[in-house]
C-alpha cells in the first residue's frame, strides 16, 4: 500500500469509518504476527501482544504525527508489548528460599541488569538500521558525524580544518544530517533514536 493510501485510511478511521479499520486490520495483520513470533512467547502472550497493538493504535490513532509511517509504528508498539510482556513474566517474585531452591533443581536466573535475548536481538537490529543510513549518507557527512561523535572528543576548529568546512556551518549541518536520518528512519520506527 502506499504512503499517501494508508495516509488517507488512517484519516478514515480517525473520523470512525469501520471499512477503514477493517482495511487496516487486513493490510497490518500478518506484519504484526510476524514481528511477535520473533519474541517466542507462547500463543496467549503473543495474541496478548498483538491485541495490545491494536488497542494502542485506537487509543493514539489521533495522534499519529506521519500516519503514512503507520507501518513503522505498529511495528515498534508490537516490539514494546512484547518486551513489556517479556519483562512482566520474568518479574514473578520469589518467597524467601525459593530461589535457592529452585536454583537447586538447575533453575537459571537472568541477571536483572543484563538484557535477554530478544533485547539483544532488537537492539542488534536497530544497530543494523541505523548503521545503514549512516553508510548511505554523502560521505562529508559520514565524516562529519564521525569527528563530533569521537573520543576524545574533536573541537569544531580542527573538524573545520580536516573538513575545510566554515566553523558556522558545523553545527546547522549536523542538524540537516540528523533531520535526514531522523526521515531515514521513520518507517522503520527508529526516528526516535536519532536526537538532535
Amino acid at each position: 500500500m502506499e504512503p499517501a493510501e494508508v495516509a488517507v485510511l488512517v484519516d478514515r478511521a480517525t473520523g470512525g469509518d469501520p471499512a477503514a479499520w477493517d482495511a487496516i486490520v487486513d493490510e497490518y495483520a500478518g506484519l504484526l504476527r510476524s514481528v511477535v513470533r520473533g519474541f517466542r512467547l507462547d500463543e496467549g502472550q503473543a495474541a496478548d501482544a498483538v491485541q495490545t497493538t491494536w488497542l494502542r493504535l485506537v487509543e493514539h490513532v489521533v495522534d499519529l504525527r506521519e500516519p503514512e509511517h503507520l507501518a513503522g509504528w505498529l511495528r515498534t508498539t508490537a516490539r514494546r508489548a512484547c518486551l513489556q510482556i517479556i519483562r512482566q513474566s520474568g518479574r514473578e517474585e520469589l518467597l524467601d528460599g525459593d530461589e535457592d531452591r529452585a536454583r537447586a533443581r538447575g533453575a537459571r536466573f537472568q541477571d536483572p541488569d543484563q538484557d535477554g535475548p530478544e533485547v539483544s536481538a532488537l537492539r542488534g537490529e536497530q544497530r543494523m538500521l541505523v548503521r545503514r543510513a549512516l553508510d548511505d549518507l554523502p560521505d562529508r557527512h559520514r565524516q562529519l558525524l564521525e569527528l563530533l561523535l569521537a573520543s576524545p572528543p574533536v573541537n569544531y576548529r580542527d573538524i573545520s580544518a580536516r573538513l575545510g568546512m566554515p566553523i558556522g556551518s558545523i553545527g546547522p549541518t549536523r542538524a540537516r544530517i540528523l533531520a535526514h536520518l531522523r526521515e531515514a528512519l521513520a518507517p522503520v520506527g527508529l526516528h526516535d533514536l536519532v536526537l538532535g
